[in-house]
Formats: C-alpha cells, structure tokens, sequence
C-alpha cells in the first residue's frame, strides 16, 4: 500500500512500536522510515548509539528501545521528519513531532492531530514547543492526547484563530 500511496497501512507501522507496551511507559523514538535510502543522521545525532544503520548507509534504521531515551535529538536531526517520540502517561499520551512551519504553536494551544493519511482524528494540547538553534529549525511540539491515539497519530497540525 505504501509504494502506491505514500501512506504506511496500520500492520506497517504498527512494527515500528516496541512490542511489549510497557516500554512506552517512559518516552521512546518511533522511527517510520520504510524506504532503504542512503541517510544516517538519526544514528550519528544519537548519543545513547540506541539507533544503528551499519556500513551500509541504505539500511533502514533499527532501534534498541532499551538504550533510547526519547530525548528527542534523532527526530529534529532526521531530514524526513520520520521519527516521532512517545510516552503513556496514565489516560493519556504524550508524543513530540518535528515541526518546520511559521508560526510555532504555543505551550497551552490546542492543535489537530492527523493521521498518515492527513485526515483530523483528534485534538490534542500543546505541553511545550522545543525550539533551540542546534536543532536547525526543525522543533519539537510536545502535546498530550487520549491514548487511544498513541499509534494512530502522525503529525499536527496548527489551526489559526480567525478574529
């Protein structure tokens, strides 16, 4: 289904999670990379060497949820923006997105969460926008949404308000 329309069917990136949900109790990159193309930021930016692609610079990325901390530097250094980072907290979910659009949002709005496909499935609230110069003007959106959308959420998006 990718190869035809872009858009990752819920078996794909359901494979990219950890298997036992526990993990996601603390904050953990999610890498959507399905393509083997020649990229290795997310493995030299990684600083717990959680993220490894090997000689061969066309592999996919693979993972070790074990050493990975969510610290997020992998999803503002990744050109695709293909990295999410996540984390159950009680009823809720906690996700980063990279972000590259003007106007940032801002810590306490509320902004659409959409699926692969673009479609709206929820809203969510901005917990803290993460905008430093080293991470090349790529931030990370921190927002909270219900859990039940902890795998179907794949991006934000920022709503103006019209006055």
């Amino acid at each position: 289904m990718i190869d035809k329309t872009g858009i990752a069917i819920k078996a794909l990136f359901e494979k990219e999670f950890p298997e036992n949900e526990e993990t996601l109790n603390r904050p953990k990159a999610i890498i959507e990379c399905y393509k083997e193309i020649p990229c290795n930021p997310c493995e030299t930016s990684c600083p717990f060497d959680a993220i490894t692609i090997g000689e061969d610079i066309n592999k996919r990325p693979d993972i070790d949820f074990d050493k990975c901390t969510g610290c997020g530097i992998c999803a503002y250094s990744c050109p695709g923006l293909a990295i999410s980072i996540r984390q159950f907290k009680e009823d809720n979910a906690e996700l980063k997105f990279p972000y590259e659009f003007s106007p940032r949002p801002r810590t306490g709005q509320t902004v659409n969460v959409v699926d692969r496909s673009g479609e709206v499935i929820t809203t969510g609230e901005v917990i803290n926008v993460i905008d430093k110069s080293k991470q090349n003007k790529t931030a990370l959106v921190h927002i909270t949404v219900d859990k039940a959308y902890m795998y179907d959420a794949a991006a934000i998006e920022v709503v103006k308000n019209e006055s």
